[in-house]
This record gives structure tokens, sequence and C-alpha cells, in this order.
């Protein structure tokens, strides 16, 4: 494994890797203005399960040996599970409750970091997760609000199942020559697949799509999963677990900015403060527990490099 000791790379890969939150950020407001209502299911299955395909074809690498079992567990934890209990939490949550209750990833990360990596979680990491969800509830939360215990449930088990995939994916790595893309990939396709029965026993035929939603799952297939996994997977295996998992506060904050941009939803001065209080947080929970002088450490690879463009189709071991 390569390491090396710049700081630029390792502020560089947490630069990338926080775009992938940025975007997802967006998924809110494209949910509401574009896809069609009440198909949690649909669009958790359209928005995975091409994408990962695509991907198959595009590197022309499979899973082999305890390969298919792993990308299985990762497909369902990071994607099978993750996607639908996210869209059920925003359907029956206001935004603000459930954007609070995904803020608690880092937190169940760091727990699950000091049990399957032995990263023994510090006080500045523990202080920042208090701080990142405490700004996020100024930012998303709104009066009194009436909460629905199934989609709480939903939003707690969403942010529990995307941290242990966090988590399990820095402590697997990769196989041997193989990129992240083909990961990304694997995980993909193994998550939709997973949620495929579910979607047609629950939700039944899909629904009628009007060019807007086209555009809408077009965008969430691409950007917001192909291109946002893609970046995601690939900081998990440069840097800590739970620094990328500290990332994932940003993708509320984006929601709020988004809101106020693009759908004219006013900020107030508590909410531009929660802003700040929550990056603050996000800084925090990245800074490397181990600085000597002006040297980190950064992982470069969990495995020799490799490229991510068509390949012949092999089987990774």
């Amino acid at each position: 494994m390569t390491i090396a000791t710049r700081p630029t790379g390792y502020a560089g890969t947490l630069a990338l890797t926080a775009i992938t939150p940025i975007v997802w950020g967006s998924t809110y407001a494209v949910t509401t203005e574009f896809l069609p209502p009440d198909r949690p299911l649909f669009t958790a299955l359209v928005r995975a399960l091409p994408a990962g395909l695509v991907l198959l074809a595009f590197t022309r690498t499979l899973p082999r040996g305890a390969w298919i079992g792993r990308a299985a567990v990762l497909g369902v934890l990071n994607i099978g599970a993750f996607f639908p209990l996210l869209f059920v939490a925003a359907y029956r949550l206001p935004g603000g409750v459930a954007g609070v209750l995904g803020a608690v990833a880092p937190m169940f990360a760091l727990g699950l970091a000091a049990v399957l990596l032995a990263e023994v979680p510090t006080r500045r990491k523990l202080i920042a997760g208090v701080i990142g969800v405490f700004g996020v509830s100024l930012v998303v939360l709104r009066g009194t609000v009436e909460l629905d215990l199934i989609g709480v449930a939903a939003g707690l088990a969403g942010a529990a199942s995307m941290a242990a995939g966090t988590v399990l994916t820095k402590k697997w790595g990769r196989p041997e020559g193989v990129g992240p893309l083909a990961m990304t990939g694997w995980q993909l396709t193994a998550g939709g697949l997973f949620i495929l029965p579910l979607a047609v026993l629950i939700e039944g035929a899909p629904p009628a799509l009007d060019a807007q939603a086209v555009g809408g799952y077009l965008y969430l297939g691409v950007i917001g999963t192909a291109l946002a996994y893609w970046l995601w997977f690939r900081g998990i295996s440069r840097v800590p677990a739970t620094s990328v998992a500290f990332l994932g506060l940003l993708s509320p904050m984006s929601a709020a900015v988004i809101g106020w941009i693009a759908l004219g939803q006013a900020l107030t001065p508590l909410q531009v403060l929660g802003l700040a209080v929550a990056l603050a947080g996000t800084v925090l929970g990245q800074i490397p527990s181990k600085v000597a002088g002006e040297t980190v450490a950064v992982q470069l690879d969990s495995a020799a490099p490799a490229p991510d463009g068509p390949r012949p189709l092999v089987a990774a071991r």
C-alpha cells in the first residue's frame, strides 16, 4: 500500500469526496420538484440499478470468491437498504427532521469504526459530531413538528446503514487490481437487485413518466449516484472512514442552500448561523488524529493502482 505525506493530498481527497454529499443535497429538491410522488422504492430502484449495470458494462470486472458476498453486503448497506429508508423518511417526515436524523450518521460511524477498525474516537471528533448535529438542527428544523414514528425509525436506520457501509468499505478495501469505479458498479447493482422485488411487491407497476421525471431520474442516476458514489468510495479508500462520514453533514446544508437559491426558500439569520456551526463541525471532524509538523499521512490506495476504463471481462478475487 502506498503512503504519501503530502498535506495537499489529504485536503484534495477530502475536497473531491465532499462533492458527493453536496450533490446528494440536491436530491430533496429534485425529488419534490421533478419526480412522481409517493414512489420511494421505484425512485430508489431507478437511481441505483441502471447506473450499476452501466458501470459493470464499462469496467467489465466482476466480483469473485469472498468478494461476491462482500459486494452484496456493501451494496445492501450503502444502497439497497439506505435508499429506501432515505426516501421513506423523506416522504413521512418534514425535511428538517429527516435531515437531522441523517446528520447522526457520523456518530454511528465513530462507534462502528472503534469496533471494526480500531479507530478510537477522539474527544475532538465526538465534539465535532455534536456540533454538526446541532448546526444542522438550526438549519433545518422549523418550529413545532409532528413526528411519525415509522419515519423516525427509517431515518435512524438509514443513517446507521450508511455508517456501517462506509466503515465496512474501509475495512475490506478493494481486491487487488480493482478500481473504485468497478466497486461502485458492484454495489449499485447489488443494491438495485435488492430493491427490485421490494418495489414490485409493494408499489406494483411503474408510474407513467413525463419528460420532467425522466430528466430528474437521469440526473439522480448519473450525477447523484454513479459519479457521486465513485467519488465517495474513492475517498473512503484514501482517508479515515470517520473523516468521510463527517462530510455527510454537508448534505442537509447543501439542501438548505439549494432550496434558498433554486426554490426561493428564505434563510433566517438563525439558519445562516446553523450553516456556519455545521460547517465548523464538518471541518473539525476532518483534522487527522496525528499530525507531525506539517505532514499528514494519506493512504493513496488500498489496492494496486487499477485503471477504471473498459477491459476484457474478468472476475476479481
